[in-house]
Parts: structure tokens; sequence; C-alpha cells
């Protein structure tokens, strides 16, 4: 099956997803004196149920969900419906609420239909803030990380409940059947991300192997498995590490490769400390148990056949196009790599000794554009633009494919660069990673 026809089929099944409790619990069953705004109402908090569903099977790192879109895609994706969802939950309770009682989300006769709703309501505003505005709370990632996936499940199971607590949208067998489906689907994907998975990745370890202080607070950072072949992957591609944690905790993250994609037997990854996990690379000691989650990710080399390739780096950006040119050169590929690399100043150039041993093995030229540049420095200097890409790619750029990974403005005026300069825009790829 083809990518695009993949992507289809999901499309398909998240239509699907959130039309069918929509149909089956709107049929029948409006009651005496009901109205269409109360039917609406309904028909909005059936729908967000149903996003918030889909919200889990979207981050639960499925790569058959994935590969057609690209994650960065699927979770941008994750973070619109889950605004969307949240919208039409409040929209619901708003026209659901009888405001003409005194205290109208406590209505007398049906109080544990309105708690748990409450509850989920608030789970759902709680976990929006915190992720929205983590930064600006001050929340580490790994704090966040696990009160988002809590949050998420209080929000899904208690709207659930209070699904099945208003019994006249779920009075006939056919509808408690499906949602008895729908909250069993829930929990397969819960019992996957939390036990199943874990269960898989305790079963082949891999231990620290070498750790080696780099440029710019950089760690390189060696792996080998453990008792198994190890993992194959993809050039660009990514894994979720727990570093001398057990796999069955919540918090891991994800970096990319930096090694090359035709070696056996280890993986490396280069990682910034940024923050506290991080930061925490440059101890870490050989022989320390490490669980990898991969591989993941289509920001590849191997996804699409160009004449030759443009690869764009912006800091710690280095580590897949590393591993990218380093695949190229040891599978012997003759055709032309363009690399740029931004950084800050010369002394910020992560991973220099690994790019300039490779001009030696493949037809790689290298171009360094520096913000901050030293007395003498006869490269480009300030930021990568149209002008400083036109002036380095050869004849026939235009059949090139395109990689980019760095900071958010550096990608944007990439791809703008890039298409402006006549590329299809179908042949510029990026990857973020600014995912919260």
């Amino acid at each position: 099956m083809t990518s695009v026809v993949r992507g289809m089929a999901w499309i398909a099944i998240f239509v699907g997803v959130c039309v069918a409790p929509l149909v089956f619990a709107v049929v029948g069953a409006s009651q005496p004196g009901q109205g269409f705004w109360t039917d609406f109402s309904v028909a909005l908090g059936f729908v967000g149920l149903a996003l918030m569903g889909i919200e889990f099977a979207l981050v639960a790192r499925v790569r058959t969900i994935a590969e057609p879109f690209g994650t960065d895609a699927v979770i941008d994706f994750h973070r619109y419906i889950g605004t969307t969802g949240l919208v039409f939950v409040l929209v619901h309770v708003a026209l659901s609420a009888d405001w003409s009682q005194a205290n109208p989300f406590t209505p007398s006769d049906t109080p544990a239909l309105v708690v748990v709703g409450g509850v989920a309501v608030g789970a759902l505003l709680l976990l929006m803030v915190t992720s929205l505005w983590r930064r600006r709370l001050r929340l580490s990632y790994e704090v966040w990380q696990v009160l988002h996936s809590v949050l998420a499940v209080v929000a899904v199971v208690g709207a659930v409940g209070h699904v099945l607590l208003v019994d006249h949208y779920v009075d006939t067998a056919w509808k408690r059947a499906l949602w008895v489906v729908m909250t069993a689907a829930f929990v397969w994907v819960l019992v996957w991300v939390r036990v199943v998975r874990p269960l898989r990745l305790r079963r082949r370890p891999w231990v620290v192997h070498e750790v080696v202080a780099e440029r710019d607070r950089t760690t390189s950072i060696t792996f080998r498995p453990q008792g198994h072949d190890g993992m194959r992957f993809a050039p660009g591609q990514f894994a979720w590490i727990s570093l001398g944690r057990s796999p069955f905790l919540i918090t891991s993250h994800p970096f990319s490769f930096s090694s090359s994609a035709e070696q056996t037997g280890e993986v490396s990854m280069a990682i910034k400390a940024v923050g506290d996990f991080t930061a925490s690379v440059a101890d870490a000691r050989p022989g320390t148990v490490v669980h990898l989650d991969g591989p993941h990710g289509v920001f590849s080399i191997d996804q699409y056949e160009g004449a030759g390739y443009g690869l764009v780096a912006g800091g710690v950006g280095i580590a897949p196009a590393l591993s990218m040119v380093e695949t190229l050169a040891d599978r012997g590929d003759a055709r032309p790599v363009v690399l740029f690399v931004g950084s800050r100043d010369q002394d910020s150039i992560i991973l220099r000794e690994r790019i300039e041993t490779l001009r030696e093995r493949l037809d790689l030229h290298v171009v360094y554009v520096l913000e901050d540049p030293p007395p003498g420095w006869e490269g480009e200097t300030g930021y990568l633009d149209a002008e400083i890409i036109a002036r380095h790619l050869p004849a026939g750029f235009r059949r090139f494919q395109y990689f980019a990974c760095g900071p958010v403005p550096m990608l944007e005026a990439v791809e703008e660069a890039l298409v402006g300069l006549g590329v299809p825009a179908d042949r510029v790829h990026t990857e973020r990673f600014d995912w919260v």
C-alpha cells in the first residue's frame, strides 16, 4: 500500500470515528420538549469526545499513522484537533446548562452526571493551558509530560462516564455496543502505550558505550544493543530514549540519530544541553541501561529520490544531516551534496571535525554561515537566506531533494527561499521538533 493510499485510509477512519458516535447517538435520541439547540449541543459534545479519543492515537507513536504524513504534520494536527475539541466541548457545556437555575451546572436531579462531566472539562482545560503556556508556567518537559498524560486520561474517562450517565443517548443495545467498542479502542491504545510497548522495550535493552563532549554544550552518545541485533533505521530518523530509567515511566525524550544508517551494532545521537534531562546526558556512564523506542519519522533521504541533496542544519539540527551524509559516504553515493550549517560563531559549529572528514569521501560542498564571525573569516555571515543559498547551489539544483532541521524561524526562511528559487515545494522537507 502506497503512502498516499495509507494517508487517505487514515483520513477516512478519522472522519468515520468523528461521525459514527454522532449518528448513532443522535438518531432517535430527542426527548419531549428538547429543541434544536439541545440536540446541537449533544452533537458537539459527541464529536468533541471522539476528537479526544483520536488524540491518544496520534501521540501513541504508531508508525503506520505517522508515515503517510510525517511526524511534524501529525503533531500539528494533534494540536489543531485538541483546540477544536475543546471549543466543541465548551459550547456543549454552555448550550446544555440550565441557565434558569441559580447554579446551572449542578441541577439537583443529575448531580453525578454534572460532576463527572465537570471533572472531564476541568481536566481538558488544564491540559490545554499547561500545553500552550508550558514555558510561561516554567514547567519542565518531564513534569509536563506526566501532567499531560494524566490529564488526558482523566478527561477521556470522565467524558465517557458523562455519556453513560445520560442514559437516553445510549438506551439501546446497538448504541451501547458502539460505545463499548470505542471505549475498548481507547483502553487498548492506553494499554499498548503504557504496558505492551514498554514490555517490548524492556526485552531489547541498550547500554551506553561512549560519551564524548562536543562544542556548544553538546554531547555525542553512542549506544550498543545488549542481547539482541540492534536497530535498523533510515538516515534522518529519530528515536525516543529513556536513559537509566524504566521504560514503564511516562517520560522519554526524542532525538535524531547522528550516525550512519549503514553501521551495525551501535547507534549515536548528538544531544544539546537545553534542559534538565539533556544536561544530565554528559554525566552518563558506559554500561548505563538505555531503552530506545524507534525508529520514527519520514525525514530521510531514503524516502525521496533526487539528483542530489541540499541539507540545511541549524545548531544541533546537524545531527540528522550528519547521519544522512555519513550514510551516503558509506554507500559510496556519487550524487552531489550541499550542506549549509548555520551557527552562532565558529566555536559553536557542532561536530565540525566529523563534517570535514566527509569531504574526502563523497561529492560534498559545505557552507558555514556564522552570525558572529571571527576576524578574517572569509565564509558566509549573517543568516541563511535565498542569496546565500543561490550562491552555492550547482546547476540542476531544482532536481535535488532538500532537508532542513533547526530553529523554526530558520526553517521558515529556508522553505520560502528555496521555493522562491524555483524548487518544487514537495522537494523541501523540514524537521522541527518544536512540539511543546
